[in-house]
């Protein structure tokens, strides 16, 4: 019990939501108060119509360290809810889930963000106990609050996109990400890196101030959440989506190259172009983007792509321009990494 203890108050001192996750699977899966074979963190992903399982975290007895599924795959490489009945069952019941008759299987559902969307799933040769499954689940109880404290830190109030005071983290992960991707190749999706790379978007709200102006500010706000929720439909589930304040938003995403970024972009600025958004009807937005480089830092490449969309401001909006051609074409002039400085905080 000691060692419980003494693991949840290191769980309780992470920040950092993958180490969460393996912290969580380490303590269910070497635990002393139990014996269990595996242990799985599973999240489902996905449309809600093909919705795909991923490994945020798993412990076995062939492993000492939890392994995990990268987050940049394509989702449809991973294995589909539906073709496990018993996790399926978790989230439409919201209740703990038994099976097998040795090995034995329990399934816990894990409630984060108001709706049942991860599972820890462990395998053992006995049956779980009780009393084995009320404390499990009491771990659990604790971790989902601790996933709700990061959200309320790291998340913008209201359109619930993550803010930008995580941003400068997620992005030095990611430009570390992509210089290990240089040089390793990339043989399964779970413990290799791929060769694509990453990409930061700025995105503005092309004339957001008239909406303010002829429809008010509460219709303003609405207009920011329904696009945020725009966001979250029409990019991949790995695909950091900041709100910076006011219109502008951010994204950093994995692409396989220029032209798959360009056109990730360009569906979504299409998408919002036809969507008709309650009261205030049509509107449109202008996209910067940029590359990340060797050795980049989060104010150069957040530069590039903000030179970006202020060149889609400047003509005509409603446009995705690309740092990188811009340059090519002579229309902006190339400036070092860092050049100008932006305030993240």
């Amino acid at each position: 019990m000691k060692k419980l203890l003494r693991d949840l108050s290191y769980l309780s001192e992470l920040r950092d939501r993958q180490a969460m996750d393996f912290a969580l699977v380490k303590l269910i899966g070497q635990s002393d108060l139990w014996c269990l074979s595996a242990v799985r963190l599973l999240r489902a992903v996905g449309p809600e119509s093909d919705q795909h399982w991923v490994t945020l975290g798993e412990l076995d007895r062939q492993h000492s360290a939890p392994q995990r599924d990268q987050f940049w795959f394509d989702v449809s490489t991973l294995p589909r809810l539906s073709d496990f009945a018993q996790r399926e069952a978790v989230i439409v019941t919201e209740s703990v889930v038994r099976s097998g008759h040795g090995p034995f299987t329990t399934i816990f559902p894990i409630d984060t963000q108001a709706s049942v969307c991860s599972l820890l799933e462990v395998e053992s040769d006995e049956r779980v106990s009780v009393d084995t499954e009320a404390l499990i689940d009491s771990v659990l109880h604790l971790y989902e609050n601790l996933q709700g404290l990061l959200d309320y830190g790291e998340r913008d109030p209201l359109t619930e996109l993550l803010n930008r005071k995580t941003f400068d983290g997620a992005f030095l992960r990611a430009a570390q990400t992509q210089d290990a991707a240089a040089t390793l190749g990339h043989p399964d999706r779970r413990n290799a890196l791929t060769a694509a790379s990453y990409w930061l978007a700025v995105i503005d709200i092309d004339h957001f101030k008239h909406v303010n102006d002829n429809f008010g500010h509460l219709i303003g706000d609405e207009v920011l959440l329904l696009l945020a929720r725009q966001m979250r439909n029409n990019f991949r589930f790995h695909d950091q989506l900041y709100r910076f304040g006011g219109e502008e938003f951010v994204v950093l995403m994995r692409c396989t190259d220029h032209q798959d970024a360009l056109a990730a972009l360009e569906r979504f600025r299409c998408q919002i172009a036809q969507h008709a958004f309650p009261q205030v009807g049509h509107i449109t937005i202008s996209i910067g983007v940029a590359p990340l480089r060797d050795n980049d830092t989060p104010s150069g490449a957040f530069d590039r792509a903000d030179k970006a969309v202020y060149y889609a401001n400047s003509h005509g909006r409603n446009q995705t321009c690309s740092f990188t051609l811009l340059v090519e074409a002579g229309e902006l002039a190339e400036t070092s990494d860092g050049a100008q400085e932006v305030d993240f905080f």
